[in-house]
């Protein structure tokens, strides 16, 4: 699989021209163009084209400078934290990245033209699926201190979905508690999934020595659903679980909560009797570990 892999990436630097110094023939590499064109009508801070672009500060930099000295791009000071730095193009930036534009709109129908119908349809539909798939590979996951920005940020939008989507509103007050120290560890765990440093999702544990564990606070955001997340956190917190001599984990979940419910039932989790009280659940689960 390795081994295909290369080969793979090695037909697709060659195929869209990486391996050029001027790529697209504009007398820059392939990193000064996509950073130019990242840049974008708008604007960005330099802190977000790092992070969108996985790149170190000292790289970025160089990006940056070049694209200054070349005259298509500036670099400003944002008030009032001055250690903010924002990215705009000038004129000739605008007009230059127009112009990239065009010319990656030739290239990829030059990948398309010699292909009949058939093929074309096979071609953009597997890039999607690799699309896809390469999103997913990006995105890590690490346990988390539940008082960090991250965390809380998580932890803050999975309330926010839950309020719009139980009927009724939710109120985390009347719920059963998973406060920090429940997810902290010796008495609990809390993982949070990022892609390319930001926040994506998160879920969390609650042990209870060999007593069964609970699982709280599965929350995958919709800018990372489709991609496999939730079975991954769901595969990381059971493994969790069982390095601490749980042999069971179990949870309760809402009736509108359908997406969930399916991924519980196809990750082998089997419906049980409430074993709690919990006011907002319709189900509860359970799954020998």
């Amino acid at each position: 699989m390795v081994e295909r892999v290369r080969g793979f990436n090695r037909v697709v630097t060659e195929r869209i021209g990486a391996l050029d110094d001027e790529y697209l023939g504009r007398g820059r590499p392939l990193g000064e163009s996509r950073m130019l064109w990242e840049i974008g009508l708008d604007g960005a801070e330099v802190r977000q084209l790092r992070r969108r672009l996985g790149m170190d500060s000292g790289y970025a930099s160089r990006l940056l400078r070049s694209l200054e000295a070349q005259g298509l791009i500036a670099v400003e000071t944002a008030a009032p934290d001055r250690r903010v730095r924002h990215a705009h193009l000038t004129p000739a930036g605008l007009a230059e990245r127009a112009e990239l534009d065009r010319l990656s709109d030739e290239l990829a129908t030059s990948m398309l033209e010699p292909l009949d119908e058939r093929q074309r349809t096979r071609l953009v539909a597997a890039m999607q699926d690799v699309e896809r798939l390469l999103l997913a590979s990006l995105i890590s996951i690490a346990a988390e201190d539940p008082a960090t920005d991250d965390a809380r940020w998580c932890l803050a939008q999975y309330f926010a979905e839950l309020a719009r989507r139980f009927e009724g509103g939710f109120d985390p007050a009347l719920s059963i508690p998973a406060a920090s120290e429940d997810l902290t560890p010796p008495s609990g765990l809390l993982l949070v999934a990022r892609r390319r440093e930001r926040p994506v999702g998160c879920g969390g544990l609650k042990f209870h020595g060999r007593e069964p564990a609970e699982l709280k606070r599965m929350w995958v955001s919709p800018e990372a659903r489709g991609l496999g997340l939730g079975r991954r956190l769901l595969r990381h917190l059971e493994q969790s679980a069982a390095d601490t001599g749980a042999t069971t984990i179990r949870l309760e979940t809402n009736g509108a909560l359908s997406e969930a419910i399916a991924l519980y039932r196809q990750s082998g989790y089997e419906e049980v009797e409430p074993f709690n009280s919990e006011p907002y659940a319709h189900h509860w689960f359970e799954k020998a570990l």
